[in-house]
């Protein structure tokens, strides 16, 4: 890892950033931090705690394993220059950048074409009156909304966008208002003066920092030729500008939940293809991880169409036992079959686990009460399913596991 401080990053990257803009935050040098610790006091006495106890001294280590999930968003405003310093800072090997596109046909960095309202200050900007959907106050029961997307405004104009918490308050009479909402177990300490990126800007900075990259190819809000752009010249675009900035196929994990475009980069993209990552989440509320009659492909039928990497959401990979064990669920067994490596996603974004952890652990939710059970899931996932990276919004939890267990 680099040790450089983040006013020289930003003068190395082409972001349009003066140095007077971006304060010195310090070297870039691998940190833990608290919160790996805080889980581990929290778990009950046994052999795991024991194992991770005992690499309390250990020195961090980046690691492939830990992969960035929007950077380290639980405290960062994700896809931010500084939301992926935060997660190479704390051992994440691999980086990631969610792709849209904006209207002049650019690729930028944000989790959803049509997020702007809520990733942004969009809908309180110059650029309000160019949303999909601009603001709408509460009013007479209903709530407050918006809907603005990275094709609603140029590159140009979409680069003047102030980055900030995923959020929304659906209570707010202003839009000033709307920018709040953001849950208690996150933070706005660490948003002042954020910076976007686009694509590109990702790459060079992933690059500097020594780490990979897992570009996501997301599904467009808007109908699709968009102004003659199809997904197919969409998905050939991000796979160039990987070509353009020298970066080899082997560094990169291609990924997407649009099977035609994973099967796209298989077909005319071989080298890329190699290592692009199918995304699954359940289609229908009548998906079960242990009938496979409820599956939309099978893991080798997934498998047989050329794709090496399978990314699942953690619950799919999961379920109990009759003694109310996690255990690898017969989905993840038959993905192991099949030969195809697995990619869990997202540890940490539930944010506490109180009260059984939401959507992503809703196959194992009798097994989950305590924020400790991060690393109990986390453990399953590593020895027993043997996934062979895990996403994460804080990257330090994954990254001190798989330095203990040397993965």
């Amino acid at each position: 890892m680099k040790h450089l401080a983040l006013a020289g990053l930003l003068a190395a990257l082409p972001l349009g950033i003066s140095l007077a803009q971006a304060a010195d935050h310090g070297p870039i040098a691998l940190t833990y931090g608290n919160r790996p610790f805080f889980l581990i006091d929290k778990m009950e006495d046994g052999p795991l705690k024991e194992k991770l106890t005992a690499c309390i001294g250990q020195t961090p280590k980046t690691t492939t394993f830990s992969i960035g999930h929007r950077g380290a968003p639980l405290q960062f405003p994700e896809h931010t220059v500084e939301s992926n310093l935060a997660a190479a800072r704390q051992g994440a090997g691999i980086l990631e950048c969610d792709v849209a596109f904006t209207a002049d046909k650019e690729l930028v960095c944000r989790h959803a074409q049509n997020d702007l309202h809520t990733t942004t200050n969009m809908v309180a900007s110059d650029l309000a009156a160019k949303c999909t959907t601009p603001f709408s106050p509460a009013a007479d029961g209903k709530p407050a909304s918006a809907e603005c997307r990275t094709s609603d405004i140029t590159l140009a104009e979409f680069m003047t966008l102030q980055p900030k918490m995923d959020a929304a308050d659906k209570t707010a009479t202003t839009a000033e208002a709307y920018l709040g909402g953001v849950p208690a177990f996150r933070t706005t300490s660490y948003a002042d003066g954020a910076h976007l990126m686009t694509h590109a800007q990702s790459i060079a900075l992933f690059k500097e920092l020594g780490a990979k990259f897992t570009p996501e190819l997301k599904d467009p809000a808007v109908t699709m030729p968009f102004d003659g752009f199809t997904m197919d010249d969409y998905a050939q675009k991000m796979i160039d500008e990987y070509k353009a900035a020298g970066i080899p196929a082997s560094d990169v994990f291609a990924q997407s939940f649009n099977l035609d475009v994973v099967r796209y980069w298989v077909e005319n993209e071989p080298e890329f293809g190699k290592q692009a990552v199918f995304l699954v989440e359940p289609q229908d509320d009548n998906w079960d991880e242990q009938d496979p009659s409820t599956w939309a492909n099978s893991p080798a039928e997934i498998a047989g169409m050329g794709i090496n990497y399978l990314a699942p959401a953690i619950f799919m990979m999961l379920t109990l036992d009759e003694n109310g064990d996690i255990v690898p669920s017969k989905y993840a067994e038959e993905a192991k079959a099949a030969g195809l490596k697995l990619i869990a996603w997202s540890l940490e974004r539930s944010g506490p686990l109180a009260t059984g952890g939401g959507w992503y652990y809703q196959s194992i939710t009798p097994a989950i009460d305590t924020d400790a059970d991060y690393y109990n899931v986390l453990n399953v996932l590593a020895q027993d399913v043997g996934v062979v990276g895990v996403f994460s919004d804080w990257p330090a939890t994954v990254t001190y596991y798989a330095n203990c267990y040397g993965l």
